[in-house]
Order: C-alpha cells, then sequence, then structure tokens
C-alpha cells in the first residue's frame, strides 16, 4: 500500500452507523432487484458488497482505504449465537420422530463430507488447508453467519483473508443451493415414479392446505424477559470461555455462551418451564443482520485476487458433491420415497445456503409436485434448531486438530 494512501477510521458508533445504512441499501436494491428476492440474498449481504466493492475501489485507485472498530461486532455475533443455543431441544429431537434423527446425521455427515473436500482441495492447489474450511462447511452449511465468525477466528491463527473467502463462498452458495434444488427433485421423481399421496394427479391440485402460524405479540415485558436470559448465557458462557483459555483450551468466543443457553433450554423443558423463544429468536435476527451488515462491509476484497480460481473450483467441486450427497444419500436413507425426494431437494437449499432457501426449494418443488407435510417438518427443524449448533462442534474440532 502507498504511502499517500489515506486511512479513514470509523469508531464503535460510527460503525454502527455505517451499518444502518448499509443494511437499508440493502433492502432498497432488493426491492428493486427481483433476482435477489428469489434466492434469498440478505439485504446486509446486499448492502455490505456493495460497500466493499466501493472500498475495493478505492483502495485500487489509492484513494483511501477505511478501518473500522469491531468490538460491536463481536458482541453482536456472540448474541446471535447464543440465541441459536436456546433452539437446541433435545425434546423436540426425539419428539421430531426417526426421520428427524436420520436427516440431522446425514446432515453432519455432509458437514463433514464439505471440509474434507475443501482441506484435499486446498492441499492440492497448494494453499493452507484452512482455505478449505472457510470454502467448507463455515460458508455453505454455516452461510453468512458463520462466515462472519469463523472468518475472524481463523484470520486471528494467521490465515490472511478467510473472512473474504468464507463471505464470498457462502453468497455463491445462497444461488448455487436454489439452482441446484429442483433438477436433483425431478430427477428423483422421474426416475423413480414418485407421488405425493397429497396430490391429486388427475385433477393436478394440492390437496392438503397450507399451515398456518400463529403470529405473537411481543410487547416490552417479553423482550426484556428474552433479553435477560440473552445477556446471562452470554456472560455466563464467556466467563467459561475465558476460563478455559487460562488453561490453554482455546474455541470460538460464542461457543461457551451458545453451549449454555442450550443446557438452560433443555433444563427448562425438563422442567415444563417456557422461555419466550419467538422474542429471543427476534433479537437474534436483528443481531445477525447489523452483525452480517458489519462483517460484509468490512471485508477486503483485495485479498481474493490470489484465490480466485482456486476458489471456483473448491466451490464447483463443492456443489458437485451437494449434488451427489442429496441424490444418493439424503434421498436413500431418507426412505426413497417422495417425502425423500422433496428433502433432498430441501438439503440442497441449506447445505449450500440456508434454511430460508431449502423452504424455497420445497415450496417451488411442491407446488407442482403435490405437498410434503413431513419434508416440511423435517427440514426447517434440523435446519433451524440444530445444524448451526453442530456445525459450530465439528468446526471447532477440525480447527483444533489443525492447529
Amino acid at each position: 500500500m502507498s504511502d499517500q494512501m489515506i486511512v479513514i477510521s470509523f469508531g464503535m458508533e460510527s460503525t454502527l452507523a455505517i451499518a444502518v445504512a448499509v443494511l437499508l441499501l440493502g433492502r432498497l436494491v432488493k426491492h428493486y432487484v427481483s433476482v435477489l428476492k428469489k434466492f434469498f440474498i440478505p439485504a446486509p449481504v446486499v448492502g455490505g458488497l456493495i460497500f466493499s466493492l466501493l472500498a475495493l475501489v478505492l483502495y485500487n485507485y489509492k484513494i483511501c482505504t477505511f478501518s473500522f472498530d469491531d468490538s460491536l461486532k463481536n458482541l453482536l455475533m456472540v448474541a446471535f449465537f447464543t440465541t441459536i443455543g436456546f433452539a437446541a431441544s433435545l425434546r423436540m429431537l426425539v419428539n421430531g420422530g426417526l426421520s428427524v434423527f436420520i436427516f440431522l446425521v446425514i446432515s453432519i455427515c455432509l458437514i463433514v463430507a464439505q471440509n474434507s473436500v475443501g482441506i484435499g482441495l486446498s492441499y492440492i492447489f497448494g494453499l493452507d488447508p484452512r482455505i478449505g474450511l472457510a470454502a467448507g462447511s463455515i460458508s455453505l452449511t454455516g452461510g453468512h453467519g458463520t462466515s462472519g465468525a469463523f472468518g475472524p477466528l481463523l484470520e486471528k491463527s494467521g490465515l490472511v483473508g478467510a473472512t473474504s473467502v468464507a463471505i464470498a463462498a457462502a453468497t455463491y452458495g445462497l444461488v448455487a443451493g436454489c439452482m441446484i434444488g429442483g433438477p436433483i427433485g425431478r430427477r428423483l421423481v422421474n426416475k423413480f415414479n414418485l407421488k405425493s399421496k397429497d396430490f391429486d394427479h388427475d385433477n393436478q391440485e394440492i390437496v392438503e392446505g397450507k399451515l398456518s402460524f400463529e403470529e405473537k405479540y411481543i410487547d416490552e415485558p417479553l423482550l426484556m424477559h428474552a433479553c435477560t436470559y440473552i445477556v446471562v448465557c452470554m456472560g455466563i458462557g464467556l466467563a467459561i470461555s475465558r476460563a478455559l483459555a487460562s488453561i490453554d483450551i482455546t474455541m470460538p468466543s460464542y461457543l461457551g455462551p451458545m453451549v449454555v443457553a442450550a443446557i438452560v433450554r433443555n433444563v427448562l423443558d425438563l422442567c415444563n418451564k417456557k422461555l419466550p423463544l419467538h422474542a429471543i429468536n427476534m433479537a437474534g435476527s436483528i443481531a445477525l443482520q447489523f452483525f452480517l451488515a458489519i462483517a460484509l462491509m468490512t471485508m477486503r476484497l483485495w485479498e481474493l485476487s490470489a484465490l480466485a480460481v482456486p476458489l471456483i473450483v473448491i466451490l464447483l467441486v463443492q456443489t458437485f458433491v451437494m449434488a451427489i450427497f442429496a441424490y444418493f444419500i439424503t434421498f436413500r436413507f431418507l426412505g426413497c420415497d417422495y417425502d425423500a425426494a422433496v428433502i433432498a431437494t430441501g438439503h440442497c437449499g441449506f447445505g449450500l445456503g440456508a434454511t430460508p432457501n431449502a423452504i424455497a426449494n420445497m415450496t417451488t418443488f411442491t407446488s407442482a409436485n403435490g405437498h410434503s407435510p413431513k419434508a416440511f417438518f423435517v427440514v426447517p427443524l434440523v435446519g433451524a434448531l440444530f445444524i448451526d449448533f453442530v456445525n459450530t462442534i465439528v468446526l471447532t474440532t477440525f480447527i483444533g486438530f489443525m492447529s
């Protein structure tokens, strides 16, 4: 970087203000660009990428570069993953039946496969194997939230550009997951002559009605109740993480709070006590949006230039692996029936992108082929409640072996 390069620094308050502007920009662009809605690209990702592209232009022309205070980003990250812990209910896993458990195990196998493929290809290209994790389950099964959390962790261990790699791979995954889901489902239905139990093939109508969801009103006491749970679990979990760090046991900062939240959830389940989950999830969603906005707008895209070709190859291979996995493993282990085909379609969505992509895949597919209540129960339950928690544990294990 030239000595004449101007560095513009922003404090915590200014960083948050820019994040709000970036988030609003993303929502505005999504409103007018329908393809972004089609592939469920999050608004903070859209706005953040626009900002980071602007930063790239300013950097390349040696005009200026930006420096941000990321302390608030770390706080938002921990808050979001704490809310993920509250969703990890063992009772719901058991009540979901054998299909939920099987799909969770299959999803864990995919996580291991994605990381193994990423690490293997990184060795072939002569890259740091941790690049394989950034282009593995961190970004694909994990999505932008996990990418924004683990990227800085990898950078602290010496991997330059890890966050940019992970965010770029996660954005690719959102699109790729939607692109391959439908064709795989169609291939399975045609090859095995599968039919929905809820579809009148003579009249070409869906017999099963759509499920309705109760909207819950959130007032100030309920939101305060939810925030109290989140803050207390964050405090206890971070204290545990620091205590373990003092004896040379290192793990992501948010893992402790997430585990504490999971313990609290399951203890309350045993006592038949209810958490304000709707309010907790809403608080987590807000934290995630601001966290992603800050994570995306602080990307250093110029660090991706040397990795462009290897990263593209790794992501294309990961897409092929996801397609093969859904076709030969997800479909067969879930019963080789119409429901299994729909689940395989959805698995492509959150195996490469996120749970909303899985729902979009299944909704589009079932609108033409018939409803699948089983698929719409199994996939969101695993994708929304358990997979992020499990992915974090698996990734921490991989990083532990590689350090």
